[in-house]
């Protein structure tokens, strides 16, 4: 049993279509569900024009009855209401290699625009734009929606913060004094940031950036608590659950770096101060819930953010994304108009000053599909109550497993 998804559609086109596959049967879930974390997605200060013209709502197209998954593929549409400003130029009817209006003959640095044209031998950028365009996340976070349901099924929370944006970082803090749950209090900030002195400040960087037609970047964190030991595999390198967490953010437009744990600090300490000392967490006869999703054992520390050898540990996984400014400068950067060869200004698309805030949220929802991947890989059913007794018999032997060891007489050797 494994969890795949695809999205098609453009920026600008009809809408955006979204078809999940491998949910068990018996998933309850709802439309307002998606919608809300498609709502997440829009917020953040910052964000331009396109957030005031759409309201991002999905239509079930499939696999869903009666408010549950039915086991088949979930089909979504999400309508894009500037589609009726665009008709015209993103017509799907017509003669090949038409000029059509708003034609991109100035690629933008930083974006697809350039290297799509040359590799897939178009004239105008706008064939390529159009679907490398950050509008496409939006189907992700609806495929993430119904992830993040069913992973809450098994008592799984993910959330996520701001902890940079333009260069003004956020006072560090411990795993342990995060807010729980975390989005809560992360959206209630305009930049969802938890400290409101650096919200004061990113917002004044945000509103210079824009006076200057400049954009920022920054840095989210992605937490996620309740995960049990053993999802992945140290065995095949794309079995290894860091590896398919790193791959699915860093194919998040604009992301350019990933980090898990410590990240590169890990590279600049000795071994001593890296790695997570190991205890003994069960007591005999009285396994906490706890301890059961981490075997018995526990980390004093979490420097590996909740992996080892490409497994979970039991410990929270912290996931750190940096997101570069976005490609679009309203004071164009140097490029070559395609038309002449000759220099020129980038051309301008509507576009946002940072995305960062909505950035979390999309990292969230492709986090939550490559896990809910992984337990699907691990306790998979085809009903959502047979995958809850593969993981229920999983966790009841980690338990009994530990007492066993416990009990043997001091000194004995394994069998």
């Amino acid at each position: 049993m494994s969890l795949r998804f695809l999205t098609a559609g453009e920026s600008h086109g009809k809408g955006l279509v979204v078809i999940v596959e491998g949910l068990p049967a018996g998933l309850p879930i709802t439309a307002d569900a998606v919608n809300a974390d498609l709502a997440r997605r829009m917020m953040g200060y910052g964000r331009g024009a396109r957030m005031k013209i759409e309201k991002d709502r999905i239509e079930w197209l499939s696999g869903i009855r009666a408010g549950e998954t039915l086991g088949s593929p979930v089909a979504m549409v999400i309508h894009n209401r500037d589609w009726t400003n665009w008709e015209e130029v993103m017509a799907a009817e017509g003669t090949p290699g038409e000029v059509r209006r708003r034609r991109l003959n100035r690629p933008r640095p930083g974006h697809a625009d350039l290297v799509g044209v040359l590799k897939y031998d178009r004239q105008d950028a706008r064939d390529i734009l159009e679907r490398a365009s950050a509008r496409e996340t939006a189907a992700r976070v609806a495929a993430g929606a119904l992830a993040r349901r069913f992973l809450e099924q098994f008592g799984v929370d993910v959330g996520s913060h701001v902890v940079s944006l333009g260069g003004l970082a956020v006072a560090p803090v411990a795993l342990d004094a995060l807010p729980r749950p975390l989005n809560p209090a992360a959206d209630r900030s305009e930049v969802r940031v938890l400290d409101p002195a650096a919200e004061a400040g990113m917002i004044a960087r945000i509103d210079r950036a824009k006076q200057e037609g400049d954009t920022l970047g920054g840095e989210c964190e992605v937490v996620i608590r309740g995960l049990p030991v053993g999802l992945g595999s140290h065995v095949h390198w794309d079995r290894k659950l860091d590896g398919r967490l790193a791959g699915a953010l860093m194919s998040i437009p604009a992301v350019k770096a990933v980090e898990i744990g410590l990240g590169f600090e890990a590279a600049r300490r000795p071994g001593s101060q890296v790695h997570d000392p190991i205890v003994a967490e069960a007591t005999p006869g009285r396994p906490a819930p706890a301890p059961a999703l981490k075997g018995g054992f526990g980390r004093q520390g979490n420097n590996a953010g909740g992996l080892e050898g490409g497994v979970t540990t039991g410990e929270p996984v912290v996931l750190r994304v940096g997101m570069k400014p976005i490609s679009t400068l309203m004071s164009p950067l140097p490029t070559v108009d395609l038309r002449t060869g000759g220099p020129a200004r980038a051309q301008s698309e509507r576009s946002d000053i940072t995305a960062v805030p909505a950035m979390g949220v999309i990292a969230e929802a492709v986090s939550m599909l490559v896990l809910a991947d992984a337990m699907l890989e691990k306790f998979g059913g085809d009903s959502l109550g047979e995958t809850r007794r593969n993981l229920d018999g999983y966790l009841a032997r980690l338990s009994q497993r530990w007492t066993e060891f416990q009990a043997r007489p001091a000194g004995a050797e394994a069998e």
